[in-house]
């Protein structure tokens, strides 16, 4: 059995395109060959609960058992030779995850068949192995086609892989994923549909690091934007369009709350990009938001506003327009180049050197935490005396807060940290409420409606305010009571 980190980057690539990625890689030694694996699992998926692929693969006349764990740039990876008609169960490490009875439990669960083209090249002072696939994965009846680039540091330094990826992306479109040949496996065997993803529970060691702790946060942000986004160039939806944007403003909030540790050269570009990322995903959301708790709500009216039908072909139009321009942003270069560099930067930059980055996650955590609902409660007072611009600073101090809860919530008592956030959450649904009423004259006006139209736009804006004073009234006493709680860290 050997075991080691693998460090690689993988990207979705069209397989038209894959022709083209290999003519702009550096010359190296190619090797074509099959790939046959089959992945393997327990009934109740324990090691798809744990973040553990296992497989075998044929290549060559030779099976090889591998099993990997761990997310981002860097896995842990163990490999071990198969002789005759072994069962894959005797890596030291599975035995750390499954009981004897699961580790007798595992069957195929589905597999993977690709056509690889294989590169070692010499990059600079580093050696990488680029590989292209096409195929399939293929559990049952269900298939669906794979075709990827890979690049995989063999020798050298991890800032090599990025600087390649950036050449062969002006290439061809690459899409960063996170997501694993076994993913997507578990995902056909489970039916799964193409769908918004919403994001996974950060998990973090208990005597994890700060810059640990940064980097497991950021990882997760980063691989909800991936996915959402892939959903945006497939299937787009309202929920995709929604998710992508959350990831994005997840991540921007991440970088707020590790700001002492993580600011370098680096920190101000990645932000501004991820600020770009958000807002041209505004439009879309705030459209869908209207028709979803405005339109169709009054289309159940026993007497709807006379110029609603006027009103719905409006917003209907205008969120086509504002879902074109969202798909055409995840399938577009900045898109990409934002998820290389902020990928790059997350994974090596300046501040992964910092002395600031080796604090415990824990006390950091507190001391963050702490900061940020005093801001909010103090933002907080008089709330019902405020104005919309005064309480919209509260949402956004109540997110940032969430978030960071959310972020670290694993280090300290899961139950107390899930009764905070509940109560966040509602503090954050009433100030959204809020905000959607002061917004949507501006959302509307740009519509340029007729008058029937617009007639109906006031109505249904004069029904929302009627109920403003209530939701009011909520957001202040959620407040309150977030406020007289004993936090999850103290």
């Amino acid at each position: 059995m050997s075991g080691s980190r693998e460090i690689e980057l993988k990207f979705l690539c069209a397989p038209s395109d894959l022709g083209a990625v290999l003519a702009a890689a550096p010359d190296g030694d190619d090797e074509s060959r099959e790939l046959i694996s089959v992945y393997f699992d327990t009934p109740d998926l324990a090691l798809q609960k744990a973040g553990v692929s296992l497989r075998v693969r044929e290549s060559k006349g030779r099976r090889v058992l591998t099993m990997k764990r761990g997310v981002g740039l860097s896995r842990e990876e163990y490999e071990a030779p198969l002789e005759g008609d072994q069962a894959p169960t005797e890596l030291a490490p599975l035995r750390e995850i499954l009981t004897d009875g699961d580790a007798a439990a595992l069957k195929p669960a589905f597999n993977v068949r690709v056509n690889r083209r294989q590169r070692l090249v010499r990059y600079g002072d580093s050696e990488i192995e680029l590989a292209l696939d096409q195929g399939e994965v293929t559990g049952g009846r269900r298939a669906s086609p794979i075709s990827e680039v890979e690049l995989e540091l063999k020798a050298g330094r991890p800032e090599a892989l990025f600087e390649l990826a950036r050449e062969l992306s002006r290439a061809a479109p690459l899409y960063l994923s996170f997501d694993t040949k076994s993913t997507r496996g578990q995902a056909l065997v489970a039916d799964q549909p193409v769908v918004a993803r919403r994001k996974e529970k950060v998990v973090l060691g208990h005597d994890c690091s700060v810059g640990e702790a940064f980097q497991a946060n950021a990882r997760n942000a980063l691989a909800h934007i991936a996915a959402n986004a892939q959903v945006l160039r497939e299937a787009p939806t309202p929920g995709a369009v929604h998710q992508l944007r959350v990831a994005a403003r997840r991540l921007r909030s991440a970088l707020a709350t590790f700001r002492p540790v993580v600011e370098d050269a680096g920190y101000q570009s990645v932000k501004d990009e991820l600020r770009w990322l958000a807002k041209a995903f505004d439009q879309a959301r705030n459209l869908d938001v209207f028709a979803a708790e405005v339109l169709e709500p009054a289309q159940r009216m026993a007497n709807p506003p006379a110029g609603l039908p006027a009103l719905g072909e409006a917003v209907e139009a205008a969120r086509e327009e504002a879902r074109k321009a969202a798909c055409e942003t995840a399938a577009g270069e900045r898109f990409r180049a934002l998820m290389i560099d902020a990928v790059a930067w997350v994974e090596t930059g300046d501040w992964t050197r910092g002395e600031a980055a080796a604090e415990p996650a824990r006390d950091y955590a507190a001391r963050v935490l702490a900061k940020r609902l005093r801001k909010l409660v103090k933002r907080g007072k008089s709330l019902e005396a405020r104005d919309d611009a005064a309480r919209h600073e509260v949402r956004i101090e109540a997110k940032k807060l969430r978030y960071a809860a959310e972020g670290f919530a694993s280090l300290f008592s899961e139950k107390k940290a899930d009764r905070f956030v509940g109560r966040l959450k509602t503090l954050q649904d009433d100030l959204g409420v809020l905000n959607d009423i002061a917004t949507a004259e501006t959302l509307l006006a740009g519509l340029d409606l007729t008058p029937e139209a617009a007639f109906a736009a006031g109505e249904l804006e004069g029904l929302r305010m009627a109920d403003k004073a209530k939701t009011l009234a909520a957001a202040a006493k959620a407040l309150t009571r977030l406020a007289a709680d004993r936090p999850f860290w103290a």
